[in-house]
């Protein structure tokens, strides 16, 4: 995995040697929450005709599936930012299945790993089954997120599905503050946690170990 790789100049190079012309490449990104997306979709806008594929079946419960996938349509209906917005079923069995006897790792280790890899493989596949030239995600807009291992793991489901990576590090640049900012400009819903169970469960941790001033009893 290439950690010292500068992945949003990366991105830059691409984005410098798109063909000109007024038919922009297709590419497919796969929204985690609208909040993340926003600074992305207005970066990338100029540059693709995008499609918004909303995947995560790692979300907790299907009403918090449902909120969030209803405030990524709203983002796009107000701003215009992309051409069509695709809503997967809501599958949590696909992410138990996949993070199968990692429940006990910790925030942001293998269990991590493994439902980036599941989100983004079925990104890969929806991206080509409707004739994108790329995909991306918006996760690595997160400062919370290894921008590395998400692009390790976003070419790897692109070599699989034969379809082309488009490398970022979207919190680089301001990205994430824009992100901020933008969310709150148009009044959208923040979660504070992932949205895995196991996320939930380390906010409620977090929350009661403040409530008691950091001693456990």
């Amino acid at each position: 995995m290439e950690r010292k790789r500068n992945y949003n100049q990366a991105m830059m190079e691409v984005l410098g040697q798109l063909p000109p012309g007024e038919v922009k490449p297709r590419l497919l990104l796969h929204v985690c929450c609208a909040p993340c997306s926003t600074s992305v979709l207005e970066r990338l806008a100029q540059h693709f005709d995008i499609l918004v594929y909303f995947d995560n079946p790692n979300l907790d419960t299907q009403a918090e599936f449902t909120r969030r996938s209803a405030e990524a349509s709203r983002l796009l209906a107000r701003t215009g930012w992309a051409q069509q917005v695709i809503i997967a079923p809501y599958e949590p069995r696909a992410f138990f299945e996949a993070v199968a006897g990692l429940e006990d790792e910790p925030e942001g280790g293998w269990r991590c790993r493994a439902c980036f890899a599941l989100r983004l493989n079925r990104a890969a596949q929806a991206a080509r089954e409707r004739g994108c030239d790329w995909f991306t995600t918006t996760l690595t807009v997160s400062p919370r997120k290894d921008a590395a291992l998400l692009n390790h793991l976003g070419q790897q489901a692109g070599e699989a599905a034969g379809l082309a990576f488009l490398p970022s590090d979207f919190k680089k640049q301001d990205g994430y503050l824009r992100s901020l900012r933008l969310s709150r400009q148009h009044g959208l819903y923040r979660q504070d946690y992932c949205g895995c169970v196991f996320s939930r469960l380390e906010r409620d941790r977090r929350a009661a170990s403040a409530g008691s001033g950091g001693h456990s009893t």
